[in-house]
C-alpha cells in the first residue's frame, strides 16, 4: 500500500521521519522495487544513530514506497556493471550492508519492518533480522540468489539454516517464494496481518510510549494477527527426509526417486539453477547451522561474496534474469558433477587483513 509521509530528511531514495514516538525509514525507489543502494545503507545507518540515541523514539518502522513491496533486494544491476568493469562497488556495498544487517539484529529498540508485497534478497537482510516482523496476505518473500549464480547472503544462510527441519534447505536450493503465512511458519516473520489493518496498527505503533517493551509491541502486533494457509507444511515430511542430505546430487537423485508431482517439480526447479551456486549455498547453509552467531555467518558470507563477485556466473545470472531477460543463463561449469570441492573451498578462504570487521 502506498506510503506518502512528510519527511524531515530525504536524499530522494531514502526518507527518514518521525511520527509520534516512531522513527520511520522509508525505502523510496518504487520504480526499482526499492532496491537497496550503498547511499541508502548509509542513510539508514545515520538514522539509526539518531533513533537509538533519542529517548523519545520508542520504535523503528521500516516501509517501502509504492504498491509493489518493501524491497526486492540490493541494486544488483549496478553491482553487475561494476563487476564487469573490474570496479569495487561490490566490496564497498557488502561491507556496509553486512554491518547494517548485524546492527539491525542487535538494535536495542523494537524494529518493525512492514513486509508487504515483495521482500527478497537484501530486503530480507533488512527485515529478516528485525525484532518485530510483519507480513500480509500480499507478501512474497524469498531468497532466490541461486537463480542468479549466487547464494543467499546478508545473513541469509543463518536465517535459512535455523528454520525448522530442512525447510530452509528447500527454500535455499529452489529459490522459491513463500507467502506471509509461510514466512511466519518458518520463523522468518513474527505475525501476518491483513493489509487493510496496517494503517490502524501503524498509528497504534506510533503512539506507543517511549521505552515501550519489546513484549508490549509484540502483544500489540498479535492483536491484529490474521493467520493464513501454509501450503508448504503439507510437504514438510518429504522435505525433511530428502533435504537432510549434504550433497546437491543426493538431494536431486532422491527427489527423482520419490516420483511425486511435488518432488519432480522441485527437482526441475533445482536443476535450473547455477550448479556452482547450489553447491556453495548448501555448504554455507550447513556451516551456518553450526555457527554460534550471525556475525560469524556474515563474515563467512563476506568471504564468499568477494569470490562470487569475480566469477562469470554472477554476471551471467543477472544478465539472463534482469538485463536480457532471456531466462537462459550459461552456467560455468554447466553440470553439478563438474563443480569440485576445491572450487567451493576458494569461497571460504580467510581474507586476512581484509576480513569483515564490525
Amino acid at each position: 500500500m502506498t506510503v506518502q509521509p512528510t519527511a524531515f530528511k530525504s536524499d530522494g531514495d531514502m526518507v527518514v521521519l518521525r511520527e509520534g514516538s516512531a522513527g520511520v525509514l522509508l525505502l523510496n525507489r518504487p520504480k526499482a522495487l526499492n532496491a537497496l543502494t550503498l547511499d541508502m545503507v548509509r542513510v539508514i545507518e545515520r538514522a539509526l544513530d539518531e533513533f537509538e540515541a533519542d529517548p523519545a523514539i520508542a520504535t523503528v518502522l521500516l516501509e517501502g514506497a509504492g504498491e509493489r513491496g518493501l524491497c526486492a533486494g540490493g541494486d544488483i544491476r549496478s553491482l553487475r556493471d561494476s563487476a564487469r568493469e573490474g570496479g569495487d562497488l561490490g566490496p564497498r556495498f557488502w561491507t556496509e550492508e553486512y554491518r547494517l544487517n548485524a546492527r539491525i539484529a542487535a538494535f536495542p529498540k523494537p524494529f518493525a519492518p512492514f513486509m508487504d508485497g515483495v521482500v527478497m534478497g537484501g530486503g530480507i537482510g533488512l527485515a529478516g533480522h528485525s525484532s518485530h516482523r510483519i507480513t500480509t496476505e500480499r507478501s512474497i518473500v524469498a531468497m532466490p540468489e541461486v537463480s542468479l549464480g549466487f547464494f543467499p547472503d546478508v545473513g541469509g544462510t543463518y536465517l535459512l539454516s535455523h528454520m525448522p527441519g530442512e525447510i530452509g534447505t528447500y527454500y535455499t536450493l529452489t529459490g522459491n517464494t513463500m507467502s506471509g503465512a509461510e514466512a511466519v511458519y518458518v520463523g522468518l516473520a513474527d505475525v501476518r496481518i491483513a493489509t487493510k489493518d496496517w494503517p490502524t496498527l501503524r498509528k497504534a505503533i506510533t503512539q506507543l510510549p517511549p521505552g515501550a517493551a519489546a513484549n508490549d509491541v509484540m502483544a500489540l502486533l498479535k492483536t491484529y494477527s490474521s493467520p493464513g494457509p501454509v501450503p508448504i507444511a503439507d510437504h514438510k515430511a518429504l522435505i525433511d527426509r530428502i533435504f537432510a542430505q549434504d550433497s546437491v546430487e543426493g538431494i536431486v537423485a532422491s527427489l527423482e526417486q520419490d516420483g511425486s508431482d511435488f518432488a519432480r517439480k522441485t527437482r526441475d526447479e533445482i536443476l535450473e539453477k547455477s550448479p556452482r551456486g547450489l553447491k556453495l549455498a548448501l555448504r554455507l547453509l550447513r556451516l551456518g547451522r553450526a555457527s554460534s552467531s550471525l556475525k560469524e555467518v556474515l563474515q563467512r558470507e563476506y568471504r564468499a561474496v568477494l569470490e562470487a563477485y569475480t566469477t562469470s556466473d554472477f554476471v551471467e545470472g543477472i544478465r539472463a534474469a534482469l538485463v536480457d531477460k532471456d531466462r537462459n543463463p550459461k552456467w560455468s561449469p554447466p553440470r553439478l558433477e563438474d563443480v569440485t570441492p576445491p572450487m567451493i573451498d576458494r569461497y571460504l578462504a580467510p581474507l586476512g587483513a581484509n576480513e569483515l570487521k564490525f
